[in-house]
């Protein structure tokens, strides 16, 4: 593990080390013991139901792929539950609850505020989730992650997932506490670390989000226990996107942080300019929850000026956002690399990347599913006009599996590799197979986004269990969902390949305690380079500059392609 992760040096005297802490051997950190502790265990539980979604992945890859067409119609719709709620709710928020831990303590040299809020924050979550994947695999909730009224499941299903946004928002407390704490015994100096600062944002994020869940979920969960009237459906729409498209943008501020940490961690790389970069993460605060708007785009009960405004407009500088940290995040470590000597040509130092340290392969697939698919499909999406040919086709589906899968889970991915040897202390077995698992799986979901989402243009529906009985679409629609399902294949692979890799390494790993952690490989410098040389040149991030270039070209074509569809819809007459 490289040493290059900095936290400011506090005043002098050096304050002691906090409380029940122990001294990583390879960075110099303290790692609080508290914080370790739940860090581990919610990130136990994260892959635990990281594999459960899995597996109902596959089943469900496997049935829209009409070639195989594997589940019956009753456990299609079951299975597509499950899936949903395990991988966008339960796999991605114990995960974030353990990077909020190790933000709030690890950087900032701080202890975690209480132990008693993390067991109350943990054990629910946990109680939450095993009651909601217990119903949907009994039958009793084949309402898909939406619910929408006035499908109604049992009340448990509803209680669960309750249960999983109060004790969320338990962590989350706990989060801010300990940074007060951190901040009033002054165990840092200046503003907090970019990666502190991102988590923070998503916390504030998840705040507003877990918010709307129990504003939607607890009428619901009445109505389903017979205590009072149906909620009116039209509204439950409208509010329970609140939490199932904020809940993405809380992913977005997490995934960065891991971008920017995992740059540093492995290049050396520093933020270009950290006021841009913050005040992208502000920008995600107060637009970002607008986006949600692009879901209800066909909903008649909204207004077209809402619509409009909201879509056409304030979603952008959300968008702004992505594309600052989109740039920043290369253009960070492309100056590292010619700072370390790597300057030859225009992508010179992109050969000189570590690509076999799995956390930057991960952490660079990620960046570029994201923004290359994930990005430029949701912007399109957004607006107004295309969404009306788009809505529930899997185009819908292919843009946010690259947006949640191949950008959130493939970051969280990235990151474990350097989780592991720091907070289980073990290295971690079958590097070889490790180095492979980020290609793997992010070659896979980049199939299944592109099968998805060509075969949404070509008018297949999201959710539904059998195209084949219509008659209406032809070879080329089969042929994108025999892609997608090729590539569900690989990229499950991928999944279970992580998953043995991790369990097996905190059962059979070595041990690296009292000694600095087997190094996955770090980019390394010339003789004769000059860490800061390059920090006033303009062009030294050239390469980064026709990338750029190369992300608008593809966005300009595919925006106006999509106009050019629309109009073939519709044509002027």
């Amino acid at each position: 593990m490289s040493s290059t992760l900095t936290v400011p040096i506090p005043a002098s005297p050096e304050p002691a080390a906090p409380a029940a802490s122990r001294k990583c051997d390879t960075t110099g950190l303290n790692v609080c013991l508290g914080a370790e502790r739940f860090i581990q265990f919610n990130a136990v539980a994260a892959v635990v139901f990281l594999l459960v979604g899995g597996i109902a992945a596959i089943l469900l890859a496997l049935t829209r792929w009409q070639a195989v067409h594997l589940l019956p119609v009753d456990w299609f719709y079951r299975v597509l539950t499950l899936h949903g709620v395990n991988m966008l709710l339960f796999w991605i928020l114990f995960f974030e609850v353990a990077v909020l831990y190790f933000t709030c303590t690890v950087p900032l040299n701080a202890r975690l505020f209480s132990r008693k809020i993390a067991w109350a924050s943990f054990a629910q979550m946990l109680i939450g989730a095993l009651m909601v994947n217990g119903i949907i695999l009994k039958g009793q909730a084949d309402v898909l992650l939406t619910s929408y009224l006035p499908l109604v499941a049992h009340p448990a299903f509803y209680l669960g997932i309750i249960l999983v946004a109060t004790g969320t928002l338990t962590a989350v407390y706990n989060f801010f506490a300990t940074l007060y704490v951190a901040r009033r015994d002054r165990t840092f100096e200046g503003s907090m670390p970019l990666v502190t600062f991102g988590a923070t944002a998503a916390a504030i994020i998840a705040v507003v989000t877990l918010l709307h869940g129990a504003i939607v979920m607890i009428p619901t969960f009445s109505y389903a226990m017979g205590w009072t009237a149906q909620p009116d459906p039209m509204w439950y729409r409208m509010i329970w996107w609140g939490l199932g498209h904020q809940s993405q943008q809380v992913n977005v501020c997490a995934m960065v942080s891991v971008w920017y940490l995992i740059g540093q961690l492995t290049t050396g790389a520093k933020p270009v300019n950290e006021t841009v970069c913050r005040t992208a993460f502000l920008l995600y605060i107060l637009f970002i929850n607008l986006a949600s708007a692009h879901h209800l785009l066909v909903d008649p009960a909204v207004g077209s000026a809402w619509k409009i405004w909201n879509t056409s407009y304030a979603m952008y500088l959300a968008v702004l956002a992505s594309m600052i940290h989109g740039f920043t995040v290369p253009a960070s470590v492309e100056l590292a690399m010619r700072e370390k000597g790597h300057a030859k040509g225009l992508f010179g130092w992109v050969t000189h990347l570590p690509w076999k340290n799995p956390a930057f392969s991960g952490a660079l697939l990620s960046l570029l599913i994201f923004g290359f698919i994930g990005g430029i499909t949701g912007v399109t999406l957004g607006t107004q006009q295309i969404n009306i040919i788009a809505h529930n086709t899997l185009r819908i589906t292919g843009h946010f599996h690259a947006t949640v899968v191949g950008g959130t889970s493939l970051a969280f991915m990235a990151l474990t590799y350097y989780v592991i040897p720091l907070i289980f202390r073990r290295d971690f077995i079958w590097r070889s197979a490790a180095r492979a698992q980020p290609w793997m799986f992010g070659i896979g979901i980049l199939f299944v986004s592109l099968g998805m989402s060509f075969a949404g243009s070509l008018g297949v529906p999201r959710r539904i269990y059998d195209i084949d009985h219509s008659g209406a679409f032809g070879a080329a629609a089969h042929l994108m969902l025999g892609v997608m399902g090729i590539g569900a294949l690989l990229a499950v692979t991928g999944l279970f390949l992580f998953v043995i890799l991790c369990v097996g390494t905190l059962l059979f790993g070595e041990r690296n305690h009292g000694r600095a952690m087997a190094d996955w490989g770090v980019a390394q410098a010339l003789p004769g380079s000059r860490e800061g040389s390059l920090a006033e040149d303009h062009w030294a991030v050239k390469g980064t500059i026709a990338l750029t270039a190369v992300f608008l070209a593809c966005f300009a074509v595919y925006y106006f392609a999509n106009w050019k569809a629309l109009a073939d819809v519709w044509p002027v007459r």
